[in-house]
């Protein structure tokens, strides 16, 4: 198979995968008891603009016929409005979702430097004191509940030392007096390439402790996967060769013992990026981030089923993308790997 026709099969499949998570959680949305049509209504409803509702909404309708409109919709882009804000789901989801993928690359940014930093080094250092840390760090990140961490990053650094703050993107006194041209969404590179230091110094210090909190995780995966690899690779007969010729350390831990290394962590860094995408969900909750995860947590609370499928179809094709793009970079890195 060559390399298109594998990128055509697997796209198919992706979108197989998302057709039938969209006729899950369509139905399953809808049949669970709630009144969407008093909550388009407004606030006290009389009984007949409830009904204008339903009929709007199509909610008199066989289930199978809204699922028709609904599809129809979705087949041009639309994913319909929302039952709670009145606005775009679409639009309600770009404007959370480029919140939630700053705090993403933040974490996974810092899970990569650390992981791989930890991994390599506990597995020279191996059975080691630093080793036995390392290791207990990672159990720990992979163990420890995420909503328990933040927590007790909150009570540290913002109530004991006082050093970052507790919630949101910005401060709203600082948005006020330093007004942030967005460009794309991202704070920290639209205050960047604006010159907005005050909102880049003070996007930095919000997005701190969410992103250490959900970083923690895939922290703790590839350090384990790395140093587990490192040490497999380490006792390759290349690497004796390589330290018998009296190649440096370094040069043969970096260049020729992680290159064959993190092939195989790619794959968990996949995971833990798709992970993160999930993860990101409770930790914006309990900082107040304005992402997508505190989008679909009010609309679960207010059975805003347009807003629900919406969510799940954002994170079903980001999830199904990422681990074909992992599966494409892992064969570009490792030859060796074929169709």
């Amino acid at each position: 198979m060559k390399l298109w026709e594998y990128v055509v099969y697997r796209l198919i499949l992706a979108f197989v995968v998302i057709f039938f998570v969209v006729v899950i959680v369509f139905f399953v949305s809808h049949v669970i008891p709630s009144n969407p049509a008093a909550l388009w209504a407004g606030a006290h409803p009389t009984p007949e603009e409830i009904e204008k509702a339903r009929e709007e909404l199509h909610l008199n309708d066989p289930l199978i016929v809204q699922f028709y409109y609904y599809l129809g919709g979705l087949l041009h882009g639309n994913l319909g409005v929302s039952i709670r804000t009145h606005n775009p789901v679409a639009e309600d989801i770009g404007s959370a979702f480029t919140a939630t993928l700053e705090l993403i690359l933040v974490a996974e940014f810092f899970a990569l430097l650390i992981g791989v930093a930890l991994g390599v080094y506990s597995a020279v250092k191996k059975d080691s004191w630093i080793d036995n840390a390392s290791r207990l760090f990672a159990i720990s990140g992979v163990s420890l509940p995420a909503f328990w961490f933040g927590m007790v990053l909150q009570l540290l650094f913002f109530k004991q030392l006082g050093w970052l703050p507790l919630s949101g993107r910005v401060d709203t006194v600082v948005m006020l007096e330093h007004p942030l041209h967005v460009i794309t969404g991202f704070y920290i590179f639209d205050s960047l390439i604006t010159g907005n230091w005050t909102i880049f110094q003070n996007s930095i210090l919000h997005i701190i402790l969410p992103a250490a909190t959900l970083a923690m995780y895939p922290v703790g995966l590839i350090t384990r996967q790395v140093r587990s690899m490192m040490i497999e690779v380490l006792q390759e007969n290349y690497i004796r060769t390589a330290r018998s010729y009296g190649v440096p350390d370094r040069m043969i831990y970096m260049k020729y013992a992680l290159k064959n290394a993190i092939s195989p962590a790619l794959i968990v860094v996949g995971l833990s990026l798709a992970y993160t995408l999930v993860g990101a969900f409770l930790v914006e909750i309990i900082f107040n981030w304005p992402g997508l995860g505190r989008y679909a947590t009010y609309a679960i609370l207010s059975m805003d089923y347009p807003a629900i499928i919406g969510v799940v179809i954002v994170v079903a094709t980001a999830y199904v993308f990422i681990n074909l793009i992992v599966d494409l970079l892992q064969m570009y890195i490792d030859p060796r790997i074929r169709v």
